[in-house]
């Protein structure tokens, strides 16, 4: 449901809308509404966006904000992000709140993906 003063909406640039098209549906099962040559929407994705065509880059080193996705499969999600032809710029580590890694798309936009933390059974195996 729509609320008044509530995120409803982020668009990203990207310079090849058809190889952001390819990775994130092949990385993450979005799908996608096409409106025009120069923007295409995103759908099953949690929120709704878009991609528009730019030669910008969205990174946080640039001060863009960070998108950031969710993983119940962290590890799985960086086989599927590096297999779509993503690049991980910053490997998994801790943070308060859980797991976390840093991934760039082909256009070079960087995202994260986040995870719960490890329960300490998991963590023994992952270890071991």
């Amino acid at each position: 449901m729509k609320k008044t003063g509530m995120i409803d909406y982020v668009e990203i640039p990207s310079r090849d809308l058809e190889a952001t098209r390819a990775f994130f549906a092949s990385a993450f099962g979005w799908f996608f509404v096409d409106y025009g040559p120069e923007y295409v929407a995103i759908e099953n994705a949690g929120m709704d966006g878009g991609f528009y065509r730019s030669d910008s880059v969205s990174s946080p080193e640039n001060g863009s904000v960070l998108v950031v996705l969710y993983s119940s499969e962290l590890e799985e999600t960086v086989a599927k992000v590096t297999a779509a032809g993503g690049t991980v710029v910053r490997e998994i580590f801790d943070f308060p709140g859980g797991r976390r890694f840093h991934f760039t798309d082909p256009n070079g936009n960087e995202y994260a993906v986040w995870s719960e933390p490890e329960s300490p059974k998991t963590q023994h195996m992952r270890e071991a």
